[in-house]
């Protein structure tokens, strides 16, 4: 069999990786990878930079989620796995130039402990009434799909969306609250919502029942762990392992595809000036490029691959001498709610959220700008993005943490251009009619951040699971459990 992997992003990589695997073992199966830009690994890229390891694009994965640490520890990456400083962990929200840290016992956007959440100066005492007003709601049948802003405004209001809900999914999927989908992006909530009413009981039976679950477990403790993982040297880490696997025959790095015909035999590709056969087809680029490429063949199942809306992204990444920069807040960073009207979404302090991938003195800063709301920074320059953000963290921090004329030692400007998938309202339903249209194709299947998770986890869960269902390799029993 062979098959035609459309994308070297993380999604392509997993998949194609897992077809060489299958073929090194015995299995009938070729494959050929198409990349149109001249590197692999898509958005996950890094660069060591005077002993600093800087991310482009993801600078983890979620610890919870393990398709990512598997194919790590398969690659021989196991010791290179570090997880997040914890310890430090805190995560502050920048409310009218001031930093108010998250309150203690907010699990996601639901608080859960009542001192902490009366405390915070995050909310006014109108929000904090509702909050606790919040534990009589009764529970309420689901009514379809709606936005996040919609579910989080009805139970705790306004304040919570602007200063809790948005922040926190912006940096998640650089989106906007009033659009993404809380059937999707929260399911755990909106079943909450129908069996409990009152999100916090619900929330607070969910951790009760891991408690004991814990307890019950059979050495008696508790398994949680560091929330996110990262790779000592970087994410490329990741794609430059994967790279090597791989038969270099099988991957085309700067082919663009033309065009796709389903046949009767299979899939016909056309790239790089030439067209081949092939009997299955993996496509693992964005959804809007997949889209325009399966038009000719389902115009139906184009179209909805088509209105997936994506956002776009900036990241700046800049190294200060610590000894020239005053003294920072307790954690690993702070989030921007859109209502401050920055430019700024949020901003990662490196050096502490992950030990060890920064030298001793020097203090290395990740900003995220963009986002949904903000397309018209793409346009602007790489020094005029790095003073926008060195202007705003010195707004944020104070002019004692950064003066001035404390200039960074290094400063990197990366724009991702619709790279992340927005689960907008509708999008559960979207993926039912996806999923249809797909299994009329015989043979084609769709991997990446678009359907079924937007992390590193998910695109390499989908990539090797399309691989082993085409190459008729059974899944794993700890995969199907999943």
């Amino acid at each position: 069999m062979r098959i035609a992997i459309i994308g070297g992003g993380i999604a392509g990589l997993a998949a194609a990786y897992e077809l060489d695997k299958a073929r090194a073992a015995g299995a009938a199966v070729e494959y050929t990878l198409f990349e149109e830009r001249p590197r692999l690994g898509g958005s996950l890229a890094s660069e060591i930079v005077g002993g600093a390891v800087l991310e482009r694009g993801p600078d983890s994965f979620l610890t919870e989620k393990p398709a990512a640490a598997e194919l790590c520890r398969e690659l021989g990456l196991g010791g290179e796995l570090i997880p997040s400083n914890d310890a430090a962990r805190k995560t502050y929200v920048v409310t009218r130039n001031r930093l108010v840290a998250l309150p203690d016992g907010l699990m996601f956007l639901v608080p859960t402990k009542l001192v902490p959440t009366a405390m915070t100066r995050l909310f006014s005492v109108r929000t904090k009434m509702r909050m606790a007003l919040e534990l009589l709601i009764p529970p309420r049948p689901s009514e379809g799909d709606e936005s996040v802003a919609a579910l989080v405004k009805r139970h705790f209001g306004q304040e919570a969306v602007d200063r809790l809900a948005d922040p926190l999914l912006s940096g998640i999927y650089g989106g906007d609250a009033t659009q993404l989908s809380a059937q999707t992006v929260l399911p755990r909530l909106v079943e909450m919502e129908t069996k409990y009413g009152s999100l916090t009981r619900g929330m607070l039976a969910a951790h009760r029942k891991m408690r004991a679950m814990a307890k019950s477990s059979s050495n008696g403790a508790s398994r949680g762990g560091a929330i996110f993982t990262a790779l000592r040297g970087g994410m490329g880490q990741l794609v430059d392992a994967i790279t090597q696997r791989l038969d270099a025959d099988s991957v085309r790095i700067s082919t663009s595809v033309n065009g796709i015909e389903k046949t009767a035999q299979g899939w016909k590709i056309a790239a790089g000036g030439a067209s081949e056969n092939f009997d299955a087809l993996i496509m693992a680029a964005p959804a809007w490029t997949a889209g325009e490429l399966l038009t000719p063949v389902d115009a139906e199942l184009g179209a909805e691959l088509g209105g997936i809306p994506y956002s776009s992204s900036i990241t700046v990444n800049l190294v200060y001498d610590e000894t020239k920069i005053g003294p920072l807040p307790d954690g690993f960073g702070f989030l921007v709610p859109a209502v401050e009207g920055r430019a700024m979404l949020a901003c990662t302090f490196v050096h502490r959220k992950f030990l060890g991938r920064t030298p001793p003195g020097k203090a290395v800063f990740r900003a995220f700008l963009g986002g949904m709301k903000r397309t018209d920074l793409l346009a602007e320059s790489d020094q005029a993005l790095v003073e926008v953000v060195r202007r705003e963290m010195r707004e944020i921090l104070g002019a004692n943490t950064f003066g001035a004329k404390v200039e960074p030692e290094f400063a990197q400007v990366t724009r991702w251009r619709r790279a992340m998938a927005q689960y907008a309202v509708g999008h559960k339903a979207r993926m039912q009619r996806v999923n249809a249209r797909v299994a009329a194709l015989p043979g084609l299947r769709l991997v990446g951040n678009a359907y079924d998770g937007i992390g590193v986890p998910d695109c390499i869960r989908l990539g090797r699971k399309a691989a082993r269902e085409l190459a008729g390799v059974p899944e794993p029993a700890a995969a199907v459990k999943r």
